[in-house]
């Protein structure tokens, strides 16, 4: 039997400057995205798009939900078959391609994880693990769009 699990967000546009959505320079695309007990995200639209940049845009949230999500799938893997992770960096990158009228998609994303473990023996079997990661990611299976994974890893020094 499935189960389901529910998420609540509130997204609070704070943008207006008194001249609401006059014209499309009247006011800004800042925003609160707030979970109950939980600190406010700034957020913003991309620069290009008139976003303030020292605000989080959804298109680099939706990138660090999958890096995230992969990370903790990861990590479950691991510990289940006895490797040790001692560090684990990932610089993933998107690529959104927009259509001459303003939409977009995102072609792909691709993790970058970087993971330092404990035994050299266990380097190919980690390895392996990030295949199975991404299959059981949440967020990777609800995309319609490649994630992509060039991990390495080493033992720590």
């Amino acid at each position: 039997m499935s189960k389901q699990h529910h998420y609540q967000t509130l997204l609070e546009w704070t943008g207006n400057k008194g001249k609401g959505t006059l014209n499309y320079r009247a006011y800004d695309r800042n925003h609160l995205i707030k979970v109950e007990g939980k600190p406010d995200l700034l957020g913003s639209s991309d620069p290009s798009f008139r976003g303030d940049t020292s605000r989080y845009n959804p298109e680099e949230l939706l990138v660090a939900s999958l890096s995230g999500c992969h990370m903790l799938w990861f990590l479950h893997l691991c510990s289940v078959n006895k490797i040790i992770v001692m560090d684990y960096k990932d610089e993933a990158k998107g690529i959104m391609e927009e259509n001459k009228d303003g939409s977009g998609f995102f072609k792909s994303v691709t993790l970058y994880p970087k993971v330092i473990i404990t035994e050299a023996s266990m380097i190919e079997t980690a390895q392996s693990l990030h295949h199975q990661a991404n299959k059981m990611c949440f967020i990777a299976n609800s995309v319609n769009f490649e994630v992509l994974h060039e991990p390495s890893c080493q033992v720590q020094q």
